[in-house]
């Protein structure tokens, strides 16, 4: 195997136990198991790839696909899926609020700050991290659809997991007013664009980090598990569907290498 095309087609199907034909057009990227196993007991489907880097539930022309934490496996997992060329592909992630967001809030990012180095290996610093238009646009409409609400803004993402004790950093978080912060969002819209595939984002608050009362524990997780992932699902997969069912295009732009 000797080009990108060789390489993903085999590693797809290695990474997630699933065939390449088996796959949707639409993609949800997660990185938390129990989404997978929500999607998979809604519609009554198989999850594939147990004991594998990732796994899939694919429901008509929708997979989930739960691809790990961190900017790496984000950039992986979109680099995989060129392999299907899919018309979208929306990630369902967790962050943390850094303004007046409460947990439970959905932010629906409008660009993402490259904080995590993983990016730079496919385009120069100075390329803007942002979403496809028209796909946060039918995320918004399925938001308001489920008669909530949403803040936008932008999403820091870094490649630092444990920074919450280092005043300096949160310092630097509100000089530069993002709205969230997280792991993988900047590299799912950068490789996104890499490989020409059209991506987005919905996150959902699980924590406020700049205020040591706000830092994730177990409890706080389970308690964002229980009460605010599910709604946060249904509104990906409503996302999805609609465009699907619309048969709309999400690319608003031209790609050149």
């Amino acid at each position: 195997m000797n080009t990108k095309e060789q390489i993903v087609e085999n590693w797809l199907p290695r990474y997630t136990g699933t065939p390449v034909g088996e796959f949707g057009n639409y993609i949800l990227l997660t990185n938390f198991g129990n989404y997978v196993t929500m999607f998979a007991e809604k519609f009554d489907v198989p999850v594939r790839g147990q004991g594998r880097a990732m796994q899939t539930a694919t429901h008509k022309d929708i997979t989930i696909i739960n691809f790990g934490m961190g900017s790496p496996m984000a950039a992986t997992v979109m680099d995989l899926l060129s392999a299907i060329n899919p018309k979208a592909v929306l990630f369902l992630g967790k962050c943390g609020g850094l303004k007046k967001t409460q947990i439970g809030d959905l932010i629906l990012p409008i660009a993402a700050i490259r904080g995590e180095g993983t990016s730079d290996d496919y385009m120069p610093p100075e390329i803007p991290a942002l979403p496809s238009f028209r796909l946060q646009s039918t995320v918004s409409a399925s938001i308001k659809k489920a008669k909530m609400d949403y803040w936008t803004g932008t999403v820091y993402t870094t490649n630092r997991r444990i920074w919450e004790h280092d005043d300096d950093f949160k310092e630097y978080l509100r000089a530069i007013r993002a709205m969230a912060i997280d792991m993988e969002t900047a590299t799912i819209f950068i490789v996104g664009f890499a490989n020409s595939i059209p991506h987005g984002a919905l996150l959902l608050v699980s924590d406020n980090p700049l205020v040591p009362e706000g830092v994730k524990t177990e409890e706080s997780d389970q308690k964002v598990t229980t009460n605010f992932v599910k709604k946060h699902l249904e509104i990906g997969i409503e996302s999805l569907t609609e465009l699907a069912r619309s048969g709309e295009s999400v690319k608003h732009m031209r790609f050149e290498n």
